[in-house]
């Protein structure tokens, strides 16, 4: 087996980070390079040229290109969800420390609101989060593409945008800088935040990193691995003290944090196709029997 694999990733992963440090991808035969990249669309081309075996993605994406080609590179692929890995790791709605506590979200209309791709999975949590504090889709805001997570932050921080979603890491950096947490993407229903996806026709190593990320997912759940996590997590997202112990809490979180069992729920999907219908167009957000390969998987309910 070629253990090689080279993983496209938005944010630092502590999961992957973990997994490294306890040394269970060395033992699996495993050398995971992770390559950042600064938007979903650059990961998904780089992913169907081959510049990538796998991506940590959101699975409105896989949703996306699977099903119409009406998404950024304008073309399908038979790309699948290998294992869920988290349900949004405190995914949330933020405004920026230049809206005052007095302003509330009348401070909002007219704003800019900061995405990876306007028509992407986060974005339409963005937009759905928004309609449900008032504020209309297409006609009281405007959308600004600027990026993966961490770009979106620091853009929200500096005043480039006056609100976005954000979460891993990013929501508590964002908190400790000034800005302010809305509502959370958990109030929409069951949601998935990253999966683990692949062209068709995953490799053995591709099976390996799913059983490293699964087994480590139910350690930090199950909190076994909490003092070496800690030290991933100050490494990996530069967070204080305080907020470590609030990302390890979101970690296990049965809501927000990881999925140890990898299997992609319906009602998780359920929300992703709704939100797809509503601000997509539709497109993608039909019932697709092969969006999913969970041959990886350990048999459902272990």
């Amino acid at each position: 087996m070629d253990g090689h694999v080279r993983l496209g990733v938005f944010s630092p992963s502590v999961v992957l980070g973990v997994a490294q440090a306890c040394g269970a991808l060395a033992e699996a035969g495993l050398h995971v390079e992770e390559i950042p990249v600064t938007s979903s669309s650059q990961q998904f081309a780089l992913l169907l040229a081959g510049g990538l075996d796998a991506v940590f993605t959101s699975p409105d994406n896989v949703l996306a290109y699977r099903g119409s080609a009406a998404n950024p590179l304008g073309r399908t692929a038979d790309v699948r969800i290998l294992a869920a890995v988290d349900r949004g790791l405190g995914l949330s709605l933020f405004h920026g420390p230049r809206i005052s506590g007095l302003s509330g979200l009348s401070g909002l209309r007219g704003g800019v609101l900061g995405v990876d791709v306007p028509t992407s999975g986060f974005a339409f949590v963005a937009y759905e989060l928004l309609a449900r504090h008032g504020l209309r889709y297409g006609a009281d805001y405007e959308v600004r593409p600027l990026g993966t997570t961490p770009m979106r932050a620091t853009a929200l921080v500096e005043g480039q945008c006056d609100m976005t979603v954000l979460n891993a890491g990013s929501d508590l950096r964002a908190e400790a800088a000034g800005c302010t947490r809305l509502s959370r993407a958990s109030s929409l229903g069951p949601y998935l935040g990253t999966v683990l996806a692949a062209p068709a026709g995953g490799t053995a190593a591709l099976g390996a990193l799913t059983e490293v990320l699964l087994e480590t997912a139910r350690s930090l759940v199950e909190g076994r691995l909490a003092e070496l996590a800690a030290s991933v997590i100050r490494a990996r997202l530069g967070l204080d003290p305080q907020d470590v112990l609030r990302h390890l809490q979101i970690m296990a979180d049965r809501d927000e944090g990881l999925v140890p069992g990898g299997r992609v729920d319906p009602g998780s999907l359920g929300t992703l196709r709704w939100l797809r219908s509503r601000y997509g167009g539709g497109q993608g957000a039909e019932p697709d029997p092969g969006l999913v390969d969970d041959r990886f998987l350990p048999p459902a309910g272990l």
